[in-house]
């Protein structure tokens, strides 16, 4: 059975809670930024979770080295604190949201240019039904 790790971590990234949902399974780590606003609560941040987990959008998956490794309680807990400590988000999640960042903004570029196509048609086809509309009158 593949074994599927998850992470949040929230830290103050000026002048926001920011938190950074790390998803791991069959090697491939995933990421979804999240911005929760001034001064977030812990039990905001819970329901949060809890109501709009599976809506994130997560970045494409990037290769991750999972180590499965078993750990006594009080060790995690340390380590949890330690983390706790630490500011930021590690590298191979600031690749995946660099990777989901290019995505949305080649969309946003794709998007765009259509848009522009679809009025610069708009306008060319209201000119020649104007020209026709002149040309008929005479």
């Amino acid at each position: 059975m593949d074994k599927v790790n998850g992470r949040l971590t929230v830290y103050f990234e000026e002048p926001f809670w920011v938190g950074i949902f790390e998803h791991i399974e069959d090697g491939k780590l995933s990421v979804a930024k999240v911005t929760f606003g001034v001064e977030t609560k812990d039990y905001e941040v819970q329901e949060y979770i809890q109501k709009y987990y599976f809506g994130l959008k997560f970045s494409p998956a990037v290769e991750a080295i999972v180590k499965n490794i078993k750990r006594n309680p009080k060790r995690m807990q340390r380590a949890a604190k330690k983390q706790i400590l630490e500011t930021g988000i590690g590298t191979k999640s600031q690749q995946a949201l660099k990777l989901q960042q290019e995505q949305n903004k080649q969309e946003r570029k794709e998007r765009s240019r259509k848009k522009k196509e679809a009025e610069e048609q708009r306008m060319f086809e209201l000119k020649q039904r104007k020209k026709r509309e002149k040309h008929k009158g005479h």
